[in-house]
């Protein structure tokens, strides 16, 4: 009894510590590990958030780009990282929810080893090609591949990346053939499509979005419901030559497992604070995004859904595992 007497008061004094600690949270600076080339669109994306995060917190957020093996590296130096809330993760839904399910053997699991913290905004795409190519909407490009099949090359950030599984969806939906270049980004991939290495690929808007006004690439459709105000004579890739067809993309913040739940609760108001800004958003806007801000649980769900959503595509489109 003298034993848990004496204890009593330490664990009191320990929890009390303990929640000052995590009431002080953040004071230090936080990095973000993006496991994407930087300037691509999730990382773009990122910065323009992140900066107004931290003007909000009162900390510094320090952006890490780590690309390589389709994100896999980056995402499990945050799933391996102190859960503290000083190392965050900056992830798209590639690495969330389409390579996991194109490994046959995973170091780390997205549901297991991350906690959610809110799905930020949403990066809406489009069908690029380079200045050269006689491509000017889906139709063309359809068209020229079942003149040619296997013959048209597109380029992607990666195998498995959004890009790759975009524009597997779309040829297995338009019934044509179509060879695949992978690169280490989408960056990478983007510039040589803009340089006339590759003719055609699917990309972010977030990523190509100063290159189609710059002039240096062509924005032949755009996979969203509707046609966009940025872009208004763009014709969506439905109505343009494959109807029903939509893709788009995330860009979500998680941070490792164990985590506690008021430095997530912290980190995600810091999220829904700086998405409601009006100039954050409109910046957003103008790249191409759609601003979400959602709750950890609701992101969750979302992981859930989509791991599955991407399981079915996958194995229907007949992407090999590697």
């Amino acid at each position: 009894m003298r034993l848990v007497h004496l204890l009593i008061p330490a664990l009191a004094l320990f929890s009390s510590h303990q929640a000052i600690a995590q009431g002080s949270y953040p004071d230090r600076p936080i990095k973000m590990i993006v496991p994407l080339a930087a300037a691509s669109a999730v990382d773009v994306a990122a910065r323009i958030v992140t900066q107004k995060m931290a003007d909000n917190m009162g900390q510094q957020i320090v952006i890490l780009n780590q690309p390589g093996a389709s994100g896999l590296i980056g995402a499990e130096a945050v799933a391996r990282a102190e859960p503290d809330g000083y190392t965050i993760g900056g992830f798209n839904d590639s690495i969330m929810t389409m390579v996991p399910n194109l490994q046959s053997k995973m170091r780390w699991e997205i549901l297991r080893d991350f906690e959610p913290v809110s799905l930020v905004a949403t990066v809406e795409w489009g069908l690029i090609a380079n200045n050269q190519a006689s491509f000017r909407s889906a139709a063309d490009l359809i068209a020229a591949a079942k003149a040619a099949p296997g013959k048209i090359d597109y380029g992607s950030g990666g195998p498995g990346s959004p890009q790759h599984l975009a524009m597997a969806m779309f040829a297995s939906a338009a019934g044509i053939s179509l060879t695949h270049v992978p690169y280490k980004g989408a960056t990478q991939a983007a510039t040589d499509i803009a340089a006339g290495q590759i003719p055609v690929g699917f990309q972010g808007l977030g990523t190509v979005a100063t290159l189609v006004r710059g002039g240096q690439l062509r924005l032949i459709g755009v996979t969203t419901e509707k046609r966009l105000s940025q872009f208004p004579d763009v014709p969506t890739v439905s109505e343009s030559g494959l109807p029903g067809f939509f893709f788009n993309s995330w860009f979500a913040i998680l941070a490792p497992a164990g985590t506690p739940k008021d430095i997530i609760a912290r980190l995600n108001a810091g999220v829904l604070k700086a998405v409601g800004d009006p100039d954050v958003r409109r910046k957003l806007e103008e790249l191409g995004f759609a601003v979400r801000g959602s709750s950890a649980a609701e992101l969750r769900a979302m992981t859930r859904d989509q791991l599955a959503k991407y399981e079915r595509v996958i194995r229907e489109t007949g992407i090999a595992k590697e």
